[in-house]
């Protein structure tokens, strides 16, 4: 994984709409919450991505936005953020590249893991969480990282 204290390295992906969305465009609107995760529509996701939603506004109060990346396509995620009311930015990485990238590791060898970063508007990685089982965690540890 990288690094608190490491710079986050720029990417664009598409979103669910099919748009550009680069890292360093948002960055330069304010923090950045990027969380990587398995699948859509997988219970630990759901769960995972609910728990976002539920604390969004916590989220834009500190100023931070929401960014979610997955390897699903982007029309399913259309899907996964419809059917679950999601209001922040999911991204698709169909090969990999950007969780390559970040250093996210996989977990049992095949099943892409779930890490959570928060980076500041320098760029800086200011907080780095891996719990592949305890998915809502991810929330509480990234706003008292925003908080900090």
């Amino acid at each position: 994984m990288l690094q608190v204290g490491q710079t986050a390295p720029d990417f664009t992906l598409k979103n669910a709409q099919g748009e550009d969305v680069r890292l360093y465009d948002l960055l330069n609107q304010g923090d950045v919450v990027l969380y990587f995760y398995p699948k859509d529509e997988t219970r630990g996701c759901t769960a995972q991505a609910c728990a976002f939603r539920d604390a969004y506004e916590e989220f834009k109060d500190a100023g931070a936005e929401v960014v979610g990346v997955s390897s699903d396509a982007e029309q399913d995620h259309a899907g996964f953020a419809d059917n679950h009311r999601l209001p922040f930015v999911l991204l698709s990485d169909p090969s990999k590249k950007v969780r390559k990238l970040y250093k996210v590791p996989n977990t049992l060898l095949f099943i892409p893991g779930r890490v959570t970063y928060v980076i500041g508007t320098d760029r800086k990685i200011r907080m780095a969480f891996n719990s592949m089982f305890k998915p809502e965690e991810h929330i509480q540890e990234a706003l008292q990282a925003l908080k900090k």
